[in-house]
């Protein structure tokens, strides 16, 4: 047999209702975290995409000025994109084919970058990230001749190619090409010819 201690805690008994059921409490008005940071939060939030959206620079950080300095550029690269596109279609598996397609392709892209590097743009943001450009692509040919002689070697390995700050060097070359609207002076994609 259960008995009921007649005997009750006080400050449970402050809690019941008239039914036996546990009252609610009243929430105290004090400041939480949660009632501080949320609103900064919101007030961020709408700060940066407020920025982003109206008052941040649109401009791509590779852009530069001298719009005839990369018409020029592109009407240099464009019969030489051309150019490689066609040799393409001599691709053959024998290694000392594809070093020599290699070979004669990158002395492509090298002339061009000749050509290219032959005027320098009028604008200061030009004439200092230009150079860099040209020294990317400049490497990426060095790799190009590399990959001949390891084909000439009897090595059938796939292309490999140097990074700059842990980004692929034609990714680099690519984004200042398209940053300047000069689509035919990107890397060539797809094969290494």
């Amino acid at each position: 047999m259960v008995t009921h201690d007649e005997q009750s805690d006080p400050e449970v008994d402050s809690r019941l209702d008239e039914y036996g059921h546990f009252r609610r409490e009243e929430r105290r008005g004090g400041i939480t975290p949660f009632k501080v940071l949320f609103p900064i939060g919101v007030v961020l939030f709408v700060g940066f995409w407020t920025w982003a959206l109206f008052f941040a620079s649109k401009t791509a950080v590779n852009k530069i000025e001298d719009t005839a300095w990369t018409e020029r550029a592109e009407e240099i690269c464009a019969p030489v994109k051309a150019e490689l596109r066609s040799m393409e279609l001599l691709a053959n598996p024998s290694l000392a084919v594809r070093a020599d397609l290699v070979t004669e392709s990158t002395d492509l892209l090298a002339a061009m970058l000749d050509d290219i590097e032959a005027v320098q743009p009028d604008d200061p943001k030009g004439q200092a990230i230009v150079p860099d450009w040209i020294a990317d692509w400049r490497t990426l040919v060095q790799d190009r001749y590399n990959y001949a002689e390891r084909l000439r070697a009897g090595q059938d390995v796939p292309f490999t190619e140097s990074a700059v700050r842990s980004v692929p060097i034609t990714e680099r070359i690519e984004t200042f090409a398209g940053d300047n609207a000069m689509p035919s002076c990107a890397p060539p994609r797809g094969s290494i010819v």
